[in-house]
Parts: structure tokens; sequence; C-alpha cells
């Protein structure tokens, strides 16, 4: 959301956020059902989600360290531009299994003893979960966006950011490929 907000603007970061925000529901599925499970019985399942979610992390980063083509300050991308903006942000954090471990570590800690069922309480849990991240990540949009202007403005700066972002999420898929 920050590098969308930066680099597209303010209505950008949002379906941005919308997007990762959305990436949470197979992520929440997942541990209600017990994937997650799963994933920790057989090492090879998860390594591959790992992996595969590295690889992705890696494309997305080539292809930002690629990008040579001037920055727009268009404020509104075209309708096409929405869902690819959506699509990326659900990619970016649909791919990463550690969510989904989150989910089945955590929520148990928060389920408490009475009429409501576990899976009504981890289902709520989720969907506020959700409105918290969308919310947080509106705001890293909102504030990159806010800087957007001084930092499109200096070639320089936007050739740095794009190799940091690069850089960055060359070190999460490293970092994602190599955690035990």
């Amino acid at each position: 959301t920050m590098s969308t907000g930066i680099l597209q603007g303010r209505r950008a970061s949002f379906l941005a956020a919308i997007g990762c925000t959305a990436s949470i529901l197979p992520h929440i599925t997942a541990a209600i059902i017990g994937l997650t499970l799963l994933t920790q019985m057989n090492t090879a399942v998860f390594q591959w989600i790992k992996y595969l979610g590295a690889a992705y992390l890696i494309y997305f980063a080539w292809r930002i360290w690629q990008e040579t083509a001037p920055l727009s300050m268009e404020s509104q991308p075209d309708p096409k531009g929405n869902a690819n903006i959506i699509a990326k942000g659900f990619m970016i954090n649909v791919l990463n299994p550690k969510l989904t471990i989150f989910f089945l570590a955590f929520f148990p800690l928060f389920l408490v003893s009475n009429n409501q069922s576990a899976f009504t309480q981890m289902v709520l849990l989720g969907l506020i979960f959700m409105l918290l991240t969308l919310i947080i990540f509106i705001v890293y949009g909102l504030l990159a966006s806010t800087v957007r202007q001084r930092i499109i403005s200096s070639p320089k700066a936007v050739l740095w950011l794009q190799r940091a972002f690069a850089l960055i999420f060359v070190g999460l898929a490293v970092r994602l490929a190599l955690a035990a």
C-alpha cells in the first residue's frame, strides 16, 4: 500500500489495501478448517507454499527493478488498472503462509468458553482482524500518497525508491524461503 500510494496515488493505495485485506480470507478459512495442521504435519506442503510465495516476491521485485517508464501523476487509475492493483495486493499477501500460522497459533488464545462456538468466535475475530488491517493499510497508503508529489518530482528519488522497494521484496522473499 505504501509503494502503491507513492507511485500511483491515494485511490490506488486504497485499492491495494482492499486487495491485501481480501487476501486474509483464505488464511482465516485455512486456519478454521485445519489446513494449517496439514502444513505443520507435512513439511513438504509448507515448504512448497513458502517457495511459491518467495518466487512471487522475487518476480514482483524484478518487475519493479526493471520499471523504466516515467511515473504518471494521474490521480485516478484506469478501470482495468483497478482490478490489477487489487490482484497484486491480494497475491502479495495470500502467498504468505505465516498468516495462516498466525491465525492458528493466536486465535485459539482469544477463544472463550461460552455459548458461542469456536467457529463463530474465529470468524468474528477474523473479521475484526480484517477491519483493523484495512484501516492500517489505508492509513499507510494515505501517508505515502501525501509525500508522493515530492518524491515523483525527483527522478533520482523515484529510481532510488523503486530499487529500494525491489530490494525489500527480495529480502522478504529470501527471509520467507529460509524461515524455519
